[in-house]
């Protein structure tokens, strides 16, 4: 785990300096405290800070070169299949200087060139400068893992881990992009692949970048979920077991480290079964981690009984009011861009924990996402059995579920009978698209407050959300919605997760989003893998032999909730928010309208994510925006 940049001159003859590559890797220094490294070669120039993970000697320093010095390399990241892909490479003659899993990656572009990224496992993201054909290659993993940034300023091509090493240069300055800008407000999220930064752009999950001299920059996308349903599948019970395997199978490639390894243990199902499935694995007893709020209900008791289980070392932290104010404005200085929720504070204070016992820790990221964990699903696929039941459409059980199947899931709903009946007071038969984007927008509670120059919610965005969510990609409603958050949603919390993470220089991992384990997944018809509406019905049986069955009867979707509201009627929060949000800067910047935002948090008893959201933005635009040169404190 590391942090990479680099400059490219398109211009052709136009050296590469020293100084302002020096300049990027100080800003990437708590990515990789264990070692710099350089190398320039006329109009290319890499750079990379190192966090020691696999083979912690210095031979696998980077940036990192091939045999006869034609190929540099700078890599961030862990390639989870790297044994048997060294084995090939040394079958066909190649020689390694390191036991690195980088290097074996530099030998695979010397034997498929850009196509090498296709045989991978992993996290990642690198660049590779082939000074033969003067061109550079760069690549992120399947689902966006890792982090790659990227701008053209002028003839020049930077790219970084993070976006404050752009800025590092002097090459850019940070403005704010005002229609990404309308994507966050709607959303807490940008789509595809835009930032807030005016001119900085995101290599998207599963794409490479090439560029050189005189010739530009072209991006390509070498993989993408297919969610065509196998009209094929075996029967639910072999998919279970296949399941399973495959979910082994990942966690134990993940547990490969050269430093100690630990996991997040939050209590939840995700989490739980990469725990059981990481202690199996580990040859020591394994460390968990995980937070709680004193102030309400929380799922310590869910975390315990699956650490007595698995018999794990467990360790808890409990974040407080005080150190909300204390952390915030640095940790939106490590996000780069507005959190997306108020989880990146807890989850900041796991890591920190963690860091202080472990150097790598697996977490239960993406299973929401990939096995169909969102209450919001359920709300979906109601709507669509009552239309299909009208409509005499649900017959067609390989795309939708049965409101026969779906009637005992329903208690689920339990306590969403507010958002129910706001939702469903414009109908249910508008189209899945419409009816989706409303369950994801946002912006309800601010755009009385936001002015007429920034548009927020549907009106303004659903050409672009409607882009995404593909009408064409699926006849499954489940798999579109599916698609939808993998391919958005999830981006924004393996932001939050890298981000956090790194901060502490801590290497996270995220087995459950193998991408082999996808792939199985988004084949497998609706009714196997949603059975009834059943939160991860197909997830829920694979596991369930691993874990106590308190835990895999649970229906209470709880996750990590931070109490923002109540913290808010109370000191320091409060003033905190009032300051932030109705101070002078708040004020001059126009962004909302402050006497109306100021009756709102005088008068409103919850605090939703609306307010949360604003508070985000004023706090990433005096960090980023308001700063001289553009130089964050």
């Amino acid at each position: 785990m590391c942090g990479i940049a680099g400059i490219l001159s398109l211009e052709p003859g136009r050296p590469v300096r020293q100084a302002p590559l020096g300049a990027m890797a100080a800003a990437l220094r708590h990515r990789g405290p264990d070692s710099e490294g350089f190398h320039l070669d006329r109009e290319l120039g890499l750079a990379y800070r190192r966090l020691s993970i696999i083979d912690l000697s210095d031979a696998a320093n980077q940036p990192m070169s091939n045999e006869d010095g034609s190929l540099w390399m700078v890599f961030n990241g862990e390639i989870y299949n790297e044994p048997e892909l060294r084995r090939q490479m040394l079958a066909r003659g190649h020689r390694f200087r390191s036991g690195s899993d980088a290097e074996v990656v530099l030998h695979l572009y010397e034997e498929h060139g850009q196509g090498c990224v296709e045989v991978l496992n992993g996290m990642f993201a690198f660049a590779i400068w082939d000074a033969r054909k003067q061109q550079l290659f760069a690549a992120r993993d399947h689902f966006g893992v890792k982090p790659f940034y990227y701008a053209v300023a002028g003839e020049t091509l930077i790219f970084a881990s993070e976006i404050k090493a752009l800025f590092a240069t002097d090459l850019i300055a940070p403005e704010c992009d005002r229609a990404a800008l309308s994507e966050y407000l709607t959303f807490q999220f940008c789509l595809g692949d835009t930032t807030l930064f005016k001119g900085v752009r995101k290599l998207e999950p599963g794409c490479a970048l090439r560029a050189e001299p005189g010739r530009g920059v072209e991006i390509r996308r070498y993989w993408d979920l297919d969610f065509r349903v196998d009209e094929h599948a075996p029967p639910e019970d072999e998919c279970v077991q296949r399941l399973r395997v495959l979910l082994d199978d990942a966690v134990r490639d993940q547990m490969r480290a050269d430093v100690p390894v630990g996991a997040h243990l939050s209590g939840g199902l995700d989490s739980s079964s990469v725990v059981a499935l990481a202690a199996k694995h580990s040859r020591a007893p394994l460390h968990t981690f995980s937070g709680a709020f004193r102030e309400g209900p929380d799922e310590r008791p869910h975390a315990r009984a699956v650490s007595e289980a698995a018999g794990t070392v467990h360790h808890e932290v409990f974040p407080t009011e005080r150190e909300l104010v204390e952390l915030l404005p640095s940790l939106i200085y490590h996000m780069d861009e507005p959190a997306a929720g108020p989880g990146v504070f807890p989850q900041y204070c796991v890591s920190k924990l963690a860091r202080e016992h472990v150097t790598v820790v697996l977490g239960g990221q993406g299973g929401d996402e990939m096995f169909g964990g969102y209450t919001r699903y359920l709300i979906a696929y109601l709507e669509e059995c009552i239309r299909g039941g009208i409509d005499g459409t649900q017959e067609d059980d390989r795309y939708v579920v049965t409101f026969e199947s779906i009637l005992p899931n329903l208690p689920q709903l339990r306590g969403y009978q507010p958002l129910l009946q706001h939702f469903w007071r414009d109908g249910v038969f508008n189209s899945p698209e419409h009816r989706y984007f409303r369950l994801i927008d946002r912006s309800s509670a601010i755009r009385d407050l936001v002015p007429g120059d920034v548009p927020v919610g549907e009106a303004a965005l659903f050409d672009r959300f409607r882009a995404i969510f593909d009408p064409e990609s699926s006849k499954s409603y489940i798999n579109r919605m599916t698609r939808f958050d993998l391919k958005t949603i999830l981006p924004a919390l393996l932001h939050v997760e890298d981000r956090t993470s790194m901060a502490v220089s801590l290497e996270s991992r995220v087995p459950l989003l193998d991408h082999r384990v996808a792939a199985f997944v988004a084949a497998l018809p609706p009714k196997i893998k949603y059975r009834g509406g059943r939160a991860k019905h197909l997830f829920r049986r694979a596991v369930e032999p691993l874990l106590p069955a308190s835990v895999t009867a649970r229906t209470d979707k709880m996750g990590f909730p931070v109490p923002f509201t109540e913290w808010t009627h109370r000191s320091p929060v409060r003033e905190f928010v009032h300051e932030t949000l109705l101070g002078s800067r708040a004020r001059q910047r126009g962004l909302v309208d402050v006497d109306r935002l100021e009756r709102r948090i005088q008068s409103e008893e919850h605090y939703g994510r609306g307010i949360w959201g604003l508070l985000c933005i004023e706090l990433w635009m005096q960090t980023f925006i308001d700063r001289p040169a553009g130089r964050p404190a």
